[in-house]
């Protein structure tokens, strides 16, 4: 029963608060780059235990963001924090040396400090030191024990040892027996330091005097201060049984495997008394003070002495097993015997690895550098020696590898750059295999996920885009879509399209062409025309949301398709003042004889533009054909007298669309005796070689054309040499300034007179459209004739004359004065013919008078 200086929790506090006096603060050893503290159990929660974060030279404002934390395995309790405000390690729980630390000897608690950011790992081991808060306790409280009268003076009679949870000083330390006339007590020390008590007779007994004696055992530890308990000895005297059994050797050691299951045979006792009878029978049995863990493990047969293995053993929990046995007889005044069995285990590889992720840094970039940690790893084999010597690997072909920082602990880190798209995730295999005999392992798959970066353009699924689009589409049609893949992830995936900035005859793409930014789907803004425009390009631009963004451009050509929307137009014959075009025929033509050549174009291309002619209506339908390819009117045969004098015709031009598109023209053609010398409504007169080589008519008409032009030439030079002459008179009598007719005075009438009323000249730079020129020409003095050009003058055949108004009396300038705005309005520009399929040559010469 124990005794003290009290047993409340004050009393407890009180006795801790006095052993940190004495011993001074925590102490703090570094060891092979690590940090011991010690620290008394039984302290209140929040006691100090040390500044780590001083003594670790961290940051005390940065431990709350770097997650400085203590990190134990899954179910371990936890009996020290950290204070992240101040970094001081604190108790967090009360600690019971006794059972944190069952067997004796030194007690530590390691513990592993991690703080992120970077990533950082310390060890930690705080000593636990005893306190004396157990006081020493026996089995029973009160003890039998037989003597026998005959017992001799220094007979030995060991008694129950008590038993201290504390260690150290703070163990059972010595005995104390009470005063009596007939015992003493001697002390003995085992070998392994712990104390039992022997009663000593002092002085013989006579049972016929005194049968029984009371004596009071008491236990003390060394602790401060001193506890003690106490237990009853009743000593009962008995009569003479004078052989007391004996063992063959006072020690039995045996190693034992740990994995040895139940009912295996530890070890034989075996004892002998020379007595006969009940007296030298004897029973064997567990002496008072077996721990009860022995008695859960072993188990003796009284009769046989054999030890058996009733439990599991553990090697890790405990490596040897002390076993107090005692030897008694079955006669009267019994005296027991002892003897100690030490049980060695031996260590079985029967613990395999075990592998604990303390830390894990993921998703780890796909652009982190080689040797970036992705996590921590602890790994821990309850085994000893070999078997307890682990080896830690990752499987291959994965850009992980583990560096060891501290024993049982590794670190895992990239070996090489990581590509998001050609792993998004790694599921790295950990294997932890110790070094026993079989050799145990564990494997443990940590999933490593790579974030992505943008670091891919997007692709277009083509190098380019040919799109064809039939013309006159309808405005905000989709014509074609474009498409592009970026092998990132998430926002750097997502596309924006957009056409690039460009001109289309002038005009923005813009104008032109449409994208949807989301889809890549692209509209005509416009309806387009193939005789206007037949094909063009624009860039199409892909670019993803990432930072910085990432872009791609695809060239996109558009070819516009001809449709049949321009029906032929007649260019020749063309009939005068909207009446019927008309035309002279010999009556002597013989069978084949050109009439004349219809021509026409379409604006089309292809089959659209091909053109074939046809005789829709006809007076007589046997007089005259037309080429269907060519369109020549020719007739068919010899004109008779009965035959009409005119014969009125319709061609018809079809061109080869579907549907197709025609236009017609009338004909009104005379039968004469013979021709006239004019010209017809045709264009051009293409007769057979025959004809023109035998006729005159040709030479008729060139030796008249070229007398009418050397006329009209000579002319216009004697009308401007006396044009000129006039006004330098004029302006010699009146004062006229040079300015005022822009003749050009000082000169003798030469060819350049006609130089300068040649419409082929070019408008001055910076003039309108409508450019007016004086030219001199014959007549009274004061006058100029003005010849008014519009745009088109450089090809025209036109030529307008108009007079020259005298200067007014007001006005001041007459080189600004205003002239009357008449000039040629010019029309809107035709469609030019489409060169896809270009009529016969014998229509060329006027196709090209025609434009």
């Amino acid at each position: 029963m124990g005794t003290g200086a009290g047993s409340g929790r004050g009393q407890l506090f009180l006795r801790s608060l006095l052993f940190l006096l004495l011993a001074g603060p925590p102490a703090r050893h570094p060891a092979r780059g690590q940090l011991r503290y010690a620290v008394p159990e039984e302290l209140e929660h929040g006691a100090f235990v040390a500044n780590l974060g001083e003594d670790l030279g961290l940051d005390v404002s940065t431990l709350s963001a770097r997650r400085f934390r203590i990190v134990s395995r899954a179910g371990a309790r936890q009996h020290l924090e950290v204070n992240l405000e101040n970094g001081i390690l604190f108790v967090n729980e009360r600690i019971d040396r006794e059972e944190v630390c069952e067997a004796g000897g030194t007690c530590l608690l390691h513990l592993q400090l991690l703080v992120e950011s970077p990533l950082e790992l310390y060890r930690v081991e705080v000593e636990v030191l005893d306190i004396n808060d157990h006081a020493p306790t026996f089995p029973w409280q009160e003890y039998v024990l037989e003597v026998a009268e005959s017992a001799v003076l220094g007979a030995r009679f060991p008694l129950e040892s008590a038993q201290d949870p504390d260690v150290g000083t703070n163990s059972v330390h010595t005995y104390r027996l009470s005063p009596n006339g007939f015992f003493s007590l001697e002390v003995q020390t085992r070998s392994d330091a712990s104390k039992f008590a022997e009663l000593v007779l002092e002085r013989a007994l006579d049972r016929e005097q005194q049968r029984v004696h009371r004596v009071l055992l008491t236990a003390l530890d060394g602790g401060v201060p001193e506890r003690s308990g106490t237990a009853h000895i009743l000593v009962t005297v008995l009569d003479a049984n004078d052989n007391v059994p004996a063992f063959d050797q006072p020690s039995y050691g045996v190693s034992l495997p740990e994995d040895a299951p139940a009912g295996t045979l530890v070890i034989q006792l075996n004892a002998t008394d020379l007595d006969e009878g009940p007296n030298g029978e004897i029973e064997y049995s567990f002496s008072g003070h077996a721990p009860p863990r022995v008695r859960e493990l072993f188990h003796i047969e009284p009769r046989s002495g054999q030890v058996l293995l009733k439990g599991r053993l553990d090697y890790e929990r405990a490596s040897l097993h002390e076993l107090y046995v005692q030897a008694k007889d079955r006669g009267p005044s019994a005296v027991a015997v002892h003897c100690r069995v030490l049980v060695h285990l031996l260590d079985v590889n029967d613990n395999a690895p075990e592998v604990t992720l303390t830390s894990v840094s993921t998703p780890v970039l796909e652009d982190a550098p080689p040797g970036t940690v992705i996590a921590v790893i602890s790994v821990l084999d309850r085994d000893s020696g070999d078997n307890g010597r682990v080896s830690c690997e990752v499987g291959p072909n994965v850009p992980f590898e583990l560096r060891s920082s501290f024993r049982n602990y590794y670190t895992l880190v990239t070996t090489q750059a990581l590509d998001r798209e050609v792993v998004p995730e790694y599921n790295v295999s950990i294997t932890a295999r110790d070094m026993g005999s079989p050799a145990l392992l564990t494997r443990s798959t940590l999933t490593v996920p790579v974030s992505d970066v943008n670091d891919n353009a997007p692709r277009f699924l083509q190098p380019s885009y040919s799109v064809y689009v039939m013309e006159n589409n309808a405005p905000g049609a989709s014509i074609c879509s474009v498409s592009a893949l970026d092998p990132d992830c998430q926002q750097n995936a997502y596309l924006s399209y957009s056409i690039a900035d460009g001109h289309i005859h002038g005009m923005p793409v813009g104008t032109y062409v449409s994208i949807n930014s989301d889809s890549g789907h692209m509209y005509a803004l416009r309806s387009l025309d193939y005789e206007q425009i037949r094909s063009f390009q624009i860039q199409v631009q892909a670019q993803d949301a990432g930072f910085p963004p990432l872009s791609a451009n695809v060239t996109v050509h558009i070819f516009v398709l001809d449709q049949n929307d321009n029906a032929p137009v007649i260019v020749s014959p063309m009939p005068r003042n909207g009446s019927v075009a008309t035309e002279l025929v010999p009556r002597s033509a013989r069978p084949g004889y050109l009439v004349g050549t219809v021509s026409a174009v379409d604006a089309d291309a292809g089959l659209n533009s091909r053109l074939s002619y046809q005789l829709l209506q006809a007076t007589d339908f046997t007089l005259f054909s037309v080429a269907p390819d060519t369109g020549e009117l020719r007739t068919l045969r010899s004109f008779l007298e009965q035959d009409a004098s005119q014969q009125q015709l319709v061609v018809q031009v079809r061109d080869g669309g579907q549907p197709a598109l025609s236009a017609t023209v009338s004909l009104l053609l005379s039968v004469v005796e013979t021709m006239p010398q004019t010209l017809s409504d045709f264009s051009e007169f293409s007769l057979p070689p025959e004809v023109s080589s035998s006729s005159p008519l040709t030479l008729y008409l060139l030796v008249s054309l070229g007398s009418i032009s050397f006329t009209f030439l000579l002319a216009i030079l004697i009308l401007t040499a006396i044009r000129c002459r006039g006004e330098r008179r004029s302006r010699q009598a009146d004062g006229c300034s040079p300015p005022r007719c822009h003749c050009c005075p000082g000169s003798r009438p030469s060819s350049d007179g006609l130089k300068t009323s040649n419409l082929t000249a070019q408008p001055p730079a910076g003039t309108t459209a409508n450019t007016c020129l004086d030219v001199p020409a014959g007549g009274p003095p004061g006058y100029c004739y003005k010849v008014c050009l519009g745009p088109e003058s450089a090809q025209s055949d036109f030529m307008f004359l108009k007079p020259c108004s005298p200067p007014r009396n007001n006005e001041k300038d007459p080189g600004k004065r205003s002239w009357p705005d008449q000039h040629l309005q010019v029309s809107k520009e035709a469609k030019q013919p489409n060169t896809d399929w270009l009529p016969p040559s014998t229509q060329r010469p006027a196709l090209k008078r025609y434009q």
